[in-house]
């Protein structure tokens, strides 16, 4: 299956539901992605051959393509707009801000040996490094990269016909949700990726009978930083319009009330689109099970994962410590 960002997610969950069913009791989810040197995604690839003259050609016949003329579907250019309208919305959002928030990640990847790039960035390395698209500077984008992730899920019974090591490292899905976003005329100019992550959010936490202060960790879908500040507030990680506060407080570091990418996120580990979703997962298992190593968050017992796909999905997962 291919759902953008969100596939490895949406493989996930299509398991899960096959397993609660009753159709199988064990089940396997696959994310693979090859991307190194494919280059900027979106925007169709290929240049303009003159901006004030459109010749209708290809499949689309007399559909003119939007990129450039109405918004933009390159997708630096789409979540720096992203980050841009959360500050207009609640208050200006300054450039430092949201490289310090790149900062964070990086200083994260440090202590995980499968981030593509593991390497702390100073703040000023960050905000002089090459502008992408406006406040994202490269080091706040995700790297394409190659990579692959899986997940096995196994019902109650058929966990407690495993090893006790395997039912003791099993963790516990207490939500899978899968949303996407109701049609706005807005989103021909600029996708809404606020809606059904905070939609997904919600049914996720009914779900699992926690809320956002239960959350011992949270891998979330920070493909730019300006991404990831938006994502607070819409996993309600913090009250309305309060996702810089909720930053500033230092709450999303690793030893902060709220750990967000303790793995270094997309920006430091990555994003093989269609593994992202697992990948998330795979980082807050490890933790719940004790196995994080040197970036481990002590006592981790709940952690949500979040991935989002334009076009548009969104995945949130509840994980829990097994009590096995």
């Amino acid at each position: 299956m291919a759902n953008a960002c969100a596939t490895g997610a949406t493989a996930l969950r299509t398991v899960i539901m096959a397993v609660k069913s009753g159709e199988v009791d064990m089940g396997l989810a696959v994310g693979v992605e090859k991307l190194a040197g494919a280059g900027l995604l979106g925007g169709g690839g290929r240049a303009k051959s003159d901006a004030k003259v459109w010749e209708p050609s290809g499949r689309f016949g007399a559909v003119t393509p939007t990129d450039g003329r109405i918004g933009t579907d390159a997708m630096p250019g789409t979540f720096a707009q992203v980050g841009m309208e959360y500050g207009h919305k609640y208050g200006e959002v300054s450039f430092e801000t949201f490289a310090k928030i790149s900062e964070k990640n990086h200083a994260h990847s440090t202590l995980n040996p499968l981030a593509a790039y593991s390497k702390r960035f100073t703040l000023e390395e960050i905000m002089n490094d090459m502008m992408i698209a406006y406040p994202n500077t490269r080091p706040m984008c995700s790297a394409n990269c190659d990579g692959a992730a899986a997940a096995v899920v196994v019902s109650e019974s058929k966990l407690r016909t495993l090893s006790l090591e395997q039912q003791r490292r099993a963790i516990k899905v207490s939500a899978s949700v899968l949303t996407t976003d109701p049609y706005e005329e807005a989103c021909q100019i600029l996708p809404n990726v606020n809606t059904l992550t905070r939609n997904a959010a919600k049914v996720a936490y009914e779900q699992a009978g926690v809320g956002p202060d239960d959350l011992d960790l949270v891998e979330l879908h920070d493909c730019f930083a300006t991404a990831e500040l938006v994502h607070y507030d819409n996993l309600m990680l913090c009250p309305e319009g309060g996702a810089v506060d909720f930053f500033e407080s230092g709450a999303p570091w690793r030893d902060g009330s709220t750990p967000v990418n303790v793995s270094g996120g997309l920006q430091s580990k990555g994003h093989p689109i269609s593994a992202t979703g697992i990948a998330n997962i795979w980082e807050i298992c490890h933790h719940l099970r004790g196995e994080a190593g040197d970036r481990q968050i002590e006592g981790a017992k709940v952690g949500l994962a979040h991935v989002i796909g334009l076009g548009s999905a969104c995945g949130v997962h509840i994980l829990e410590k097994s009590a096995v």
